[in-house]
């Protein structure tokens, strides 16, 4: 079992190597080589098998076709710039989340006799408003950010090449991955970790939006849960629909901040400094806010039920398991 890492820098990938360097297994094979890409510098953590890395940008010519040549049994796409930063910069965001993405998968076509499994980080943010009450499997992407857009036509070129059977692609709509360890990065939905986040350590932290919106949240865990599980799923269970909604938790952010208080107390929740931002406000109201995910239950996703677990993760994997 050979495994490639885009974006391997990043939480996701940092979390997801580490997890595959325990297990030592995917899909209950040996793992014999993992390579780990990102535009910056990867951090090479020991391991029985070997590791490698590299640094490199996937929109620059032969780099994708070199991550090809590899022909890895399962490559996770994880490399892309975040909502926020692909907002502010158009071009960086579609060479990043986009040109990136078609390279890799073109790489992968042009190889003969190779069709590995791959799995993509997509994201909720293919869906725009207005919204039901709760989205099922059904509803129609029609993403109201440039983000959303990048990640919906990676979903529908990943769709495309397995139905071609140059790859054997499944597309993951994340929800978001709160409580981010480390600082903050530039995603517009930081605020929903730092929180969370820094309050747990002592710190204050803005809250840019309204406590009445409401968001979909899932933990670092459940987030490499949902990898792992994707690189083990069946073509025959996937069927046509290569793009699955992941489930999580839907809380609004005054029940985060509740359960933030459940389980760290008075002093914590007082650490919070309501900052109203209008930029960011007017990205989340495009933001949906729950989902049925009835399809990734069935395929055997799981992630936490409620925003005290997801503290408590956060508590369990950062902090050493207590406060």
């Amino acid at each position: 079992m050979r495994i490639v890492i885009t974006g391997a820098a990043g939480m996701i990938g940092r979390k997801l190597t580490a997890r595959l360097i325990a297990d030592g297994k995917l899909t209950g094979r040996q793992i014999s080589g993992l390579h780990l890409q990102d535009i910056v510098p990867v951090h090479v953590p020991p391991a029985d098998f070997a590791v490698t890395a590299e640094t490199s940008d996937l929109a620059n010519p032969g780099v994708t076709e070199a991550l090809a040549a590899r022909e890895a049994d399962v490559i996770f796409h994880l490399a892309g710039v975040v909502s926020g930063e692909a907002e502010r910069d158009f071009d960086k965001g579609y060479r990043a989340n986009l040109d990136g993405a078609r390279a890799l998968f073109d790489a992968i076509r042009l190889r003969e006799d190779y069709c590995p499994r791959v799995v993509y980080a997509s994201s909720i943010a293919v869906f725009g408003a207005p919204f039901p009450d709760a989205i099922g499997d059904d509803f129609q992407q029609v993403p109201l950010t440039s983000y959303g857009a990048q990640k919906l036509i990676g979903e529908l070129l990943l769709g495309d090449y397995s139905r071609r059977g140059f790859l054997d692609g499944i597309g993951l709509r994340l929800p978001t991955i709160c409580v981010r360890p480390g600082k903050p990065n530039l995603a517009a939905s930081g605020f929903f970790s730092s929180i969370i986040r820094e309050p747990l350590a002592g710190k204050p932290a803005v809250l840019p939006v309204s406590r009445d919106v409401v968001h979909t949240h899932a933990s670092p865990r459940s987030a490499v849960g949902f990898l792992l599980h994707a690189a083990g799923l069946s073509s025959e269970r996937l069927g046509a629909r290569r793009n699955v909604t992941l489930p999580g938790v839907a809380v609004s952010i005054g029940e985060q901040i509740e359960a933030l208080r459940r389980v760290a107390g008075d002093k914590a929740v007082a650490l919070i400094r309501d900052e109203p931002d209008p930029e960011t406000r007017a990205i989340v109201d495009f933001w949906p806010q729950r989902f049925d995910a009835r399809r990734a239950r069935d395929l055997g996703f799981t992630a936490e039920t409620t925003f005290d677990d997801i503290i408590r993760v956060h508590v369990e994997d950062e902090l050493g398991g207590s406060l």
